[in-house]
């Protein structure tokens, strides 16, 4: 069955408190609340630390089936060995990761200085992964997108392994300059690259990066519901992450996204109403 996924950068968020998740809730059970608004979430921290087998089965046990978790190989694995010598540290997420079944991608992000002369190595990485898991890969260097040939290059390599091209569509972000904080933060960490809307598999990913107004998010995603609703028609199930700088209206902007989708989509189902959130009390 076909499906819409939509989700963030993360399942908690200090200005989500008393909004979309209830005030005060256990760690434990934030990832539970968020999966009422959202059916698919980024997992970045593994970027930064593998966890522990026995945390990632709370993961599991506090979303359903039908939720999707896009998981970050470590860094140690991408942009400090860049793939060499990493079998004991893949074993070790390979493990960790395995209580969430099928919900869970592997995602590689790989940094800009990973360029096409270095598509080898990505190639002999993903033949080596488990065959049952999904894989995605996200790549920054502009080579892969200004030059047919590299582009090319890559796309054939990423089919081979039955993995997805993941755009991060930041176009949109970069049409004026920043006017906050946030803004500014992000105008100087996040990629400018071509915007990409060929999808490899029939799981395609898409990371989008608004702005703090939800006026201009929203109108730059615009192109992106035609593109999901003619996946969605083909029969893909994609996923798409919704981004600002500030990220305090995600939950609500991702699920905005799915609505707009399936108006071009009638019978996509609509997601499930998340539980009210009650207002904090004194006692």
């Amino acid at each position: 069955m076909t499906r819409l996924h939509v989700g963030c950068a993360m399942w908690n968020h200090k200005a989500w408190s008393g909004r979309f998740l209830p005030p005060s809730l256990p760690a434990r059970e934030r990832l539970r609340a968020y999966a009422g608004w959202c059916n698919a979430v980024e997992g970045n921290t593994t970027f930064y630390a593998t966890p522990a087998r026995d945390t990632v089965a709370t993961w599991a046990r506090q979303t359903g089936p039908g939720f999707r978790f896009v998981v970050k190989l470590p860094k140690v694995v991408t942009h400090e060995r860049r793939f060499a010598g990493v079998e004991a540290e893949m074993r070790a997420f390979l493990d960790a990761i395995e209580p969430l079944g099928e919900r869970a991608v592997l995602w590689t992000q790989l940094p800009a200085s990973f360029g096409p002369p270095d598509v080898d190595a990505l190639v002999r990485f993903l033949r080596r992964l488990p065959a049952a898991r999904r894989r995605a890969v996200e790549v920054r260097h502009p080579g892969f997108f200004t030059d047919p040939g590299s582009t090319s290059l890559l796309e054939r390599a990423l089919a081979a392994a039955d993995a997805e091209w993941v755009p991060f569509d930041t176009t949109v972000f970069f049409r004026s300059p920043p006017s906050s904080e946030a803004e500014q933060e992000a105008w100087d960490r996040k990629p400018r690259l071509p915007r990409r809307t060929r999808a490899l598999t029939d799981r395609p990913i898409v990371r989008y990066l608004g702005r703090d107004s939800v006026e201009e998010t929203v109108a730059g995603w615009r192109p992106w519901t035609a593109v999901v609703a003619g996946w969605l028609r083909e029969g893909r199930s994609p996923t798409v992450f919704l981004h600002t700088p500030d990220n305090h209206d995600a939950p609500s902007l991702a699920r905005r996204f799915h609505d707009d989708v399936r108006a071009l989509v009638p019978g996509l189902g609509a997601l499930p109403e998340p539980e009210p959130v009650e207002p904090a009390t004194l006692f």
